[in-house]
C-alpha cells in the first residue's frame, strides 16, 4: 500500500521517493518506509509501512528504548570478586570467584588491578585455589536466537555474557612467520595449516583453536585481522590473576571459567568495579552499531523481569512485546528474538519504527534519546553519509546493515522547519555487479530518500 498526502505530492517529495523506487535494479527488492510529522502526527508519506521486514540494526532502537524505561539511564552493572573459601591471616584456602555482572564495556587493566589493590587492602597475601571467571549471569546460550554460524567468528558477531572483556574480540596480526594474538591472555591455540594464499581464518563455533590457512611463511605481507574470543569469561580470569601477582599476591592455581548451565559458584563479596552508565553503554552501542553491548542490555533488561530460571533472553523477549503492546505497537509489528538485529528472526514494519520513534520525541528525555543516535556526515556509522548535503549535521538516525538489507529509521527536519520522523527499511536487494549503469551502495540508496526528506520545501 502506498499512501501520499497531497501537500506531500505538491512538494514534490513523493514523486521524487517513488521515482527512486521504480529505477529497475530494485525490481526483484523490498522496501518499507514510513514518514511522520512529528508535529501533529500526522503519515505524510509511506510505502508498505504495514509490511514485516528484516530491520537489521535499526532494531537497537527497540532494546534502547525499553532498557532506559526498565532500567534507567543512570543503571550501573557490576563485576564483583568473591572468596570462596575460608580465609585465615590473610591466606584463601579456596577459588576467587570474579563474577560477571554484564557489563559489556570491560577492557584493559584499569579494572583489574582496581580489584587486586582492593583484595590486598583486605590483608589477602596468598589464594590456594584458582582465579576463576563466572559466566553464568544470563541463563542460557552466549548467542543470540538466529544468529548465523558464519558470523561467530566475526567481531560483530561475538558472543554476549554476564563477564565480557575486550568487546569480546581479538587481534591476530601475520608477519612472515610470526603469528601474534592480542591480548596475550585470549584463549586461544593457533593452528598453521599449509594452504594457498591469501591468508583465512577459522574457528569452528565453540572451539579455542584459530586455523590460519593460506600463511606463506617466505613471501608473507604483514596482514591482521580481528575475531571474536572463545571464552571472555577464562581472558578476564586470567587478566584478574596477573593483577594479583602484580600486588604481591600469592596465587597457586590456575585461571579458568564457568558458564551456564553450570550452577555459579558461590563466595562472601570482597570488591566490585562499576560498569559506566546505561546511557554511556547505549551512546557507545549505537553510535558504533555495537552488537555485544546491544546484546547484553538486552539481557540485562530482560533479567531484572523476576528470578526465575528462564533465560533472560526470553524474560526480555516477553516483556519487550507487553512493552511495546502498552505503547501502541502490537506483536504483528514487531518480532524481536534478540536484541542486536544480527537475528534473521527479527522483524519490524516500518510504521512501528515511526511510532517508537515519535514517542520518544515525545518524552522528558527526547534530547538524550536523540543525542544517543549518529549524525549525517558528522559521527558513528553515519560519519561519512550523506556529507555535503541537506542531511549533513541534521538527520540523526540508527543505520542498519547486512547481507541484502539496508536500514535507516530516525529523525530529520526540513528546510521548512518540518520536524519528521522516519523509517527506510531495504530487503531483498542486491546491488548492481561491477560495470553496471549505475554503481551503488545498498545504503546510498537508502540515503537518498533521507536527502529527499531533508530537502524538501513547503508543509508535508
Amino acid at each position: 500500500m502506498i499512501l501520499l498526502s497531497s501537500a506531500a505530492q505538491a512538494e514534490g517529495v513523493g514523486t521524487r521517493i517513488e521515482r527512486h523506487l521504480a529505477e529497475p535494479r530494485f525490481a526483484a527488492a523490498s522496501w518499507g518506509i514510513s514518514v511522520v510529522s512529528l508535529d501533529d502526527g500526522r503519515t505524510v508519506y509511506a510505502h508498505d509501512a504495514g509490511r514485516l521486514m528484516l530491520p537489521a540494526s535499526t532494531a537497537k532502537l527497540y532494546t534502547a528504548a525499553f532498557a532506559l524505561d526498565r532500567l534507567g539511564p543512570d543503571f550501573r552493572a557490576h563485576t564483583d570478586v568473591l572468596a570462596s573459601g575460608a580465609m585465615k591471616k590473610g591466606r584463601l584456602r579456596g577459588d576467587i570467584v570474579l563474577r560477571g555482572g554484564g557489563d559489556p564495556m570491560l577492557s584493559g587493566d584499569a579494572w583489574a588491578n582496581s580489584l587486586a589493590a582492593a583484595l590486598r587492602e583486605r590483608g589477602i597475601r596468598r589464594i590456594d585455589g584458582a582465579v576463576v571467571g563466572d559466566d553464568t549471569l544470563f541463563a542460557g546460550p552466549p548467542i543470540g536466537a538466529g544468529w548465523e554460524a558464519s558470523d561467530l567468528q566475526e567481531p560483530y558477531g561475538a558472543q554476549a555474557g554476564g563477564l565480557d572483556i575486550d568487546d569480546n574480540t581479538m587481534t591476530v596480526a601475520l608477519n612472515g612467520p610470526r603469528v601474534d594474538v592480542q591480548p596475550r591472555d585470549a584463549a586461544i591455540t593457533v593452528a598453521l595449516d599449509v594452504a594457498d594464499p591469501p591468508p583465512e581464518f577459522y574457528r569452528a563455533p565453540g572451539s579455542d583453536t584459530l586455523h590460519v590457512i593460506g600463511l606463506d611463511i617466505a613471501n608473507a605481507k604483514p596482514y591482521t585481522a580481528r575475531i571474536a574470543m572463545p571464552d571472555p569469561a577464562l581472558v578476564a580470569a586470567r587478566r584478574l590473576r596477573s593483577a594479583l601477582r602484580g600486588q604481591g599476591i600469592r596465587v597457586d592455581g590456575e585461571a579458568r571459567s564457568v558458564r551456564w548451565p553450570v550452577r555459579p559458584p558461590g563466595g562472601e563479596p570482597l570488591a566490585s568495579w562499576p560498569s559506566a552508565t546505561l546511557l554511556e553503554i547505549l551512546h557507545a552501542g549505537l553510535k558504533r552499531s555495537q552488537n555485544l553491548y546491544l546484546q547484553t542490555v538486552f539481557l540485562l533488561a530482560g533479567r531484572s523481569q523476576g528470578t526465575d530460571a528462564t533465560p533472560a533472553a526470553d524474560r526480555a523477549t516477553a516483556a519487550l512485546s507487553d512493552w511495546l503492546a502498552a505503547r501502541g505497537i502490537g506483536p504483528t509489528s514487531v518480532a524481536m528474538a534478540e536484541g542486536s538485529g544480527l537475528s534473521r528472526h527479527d522483524l519490524t514494519t516500518a510504521s512501528a519504527l515511526t511510532r517508537l520513534l515519535a514517542t520518544m520525541d515525545a518524552g522528558p528525555d527526547a534530547a538524550a534519546w536523540r543525542g544517543l543516535l549518529p549524525v549525517a556526515g558528522v559521527d558513528g556509522t553515519l560519519a561519512r553519509r550523506m556529507r555535503g548535503t541537506a542531511a549533513e549535521g541534521n538527520i540523526v538516525a540508527k543505520t542498519g546493515s547486512m547481507t541484502y538489507v539496508n536500514a535507516l529509521a530516525g529523525y530529520v527536519t526540513t528546510k521548512s522547519g518540518q520536524r519528521l520522523a522516519f523509517a527506510i527499511l531495504l530487503n531483498n536487494y542486491r546491488p548492481p555487479p561491477h560495470g553496471a549503469e549505475l554503481l551503488r551502495t545498498a545504503s546510498a540508496e537508502v540515503d537518498a530518500i533521507a536527502v529527499i526528506l531533508a530537502e524538501a520545501t513547503g508543509r508535508l
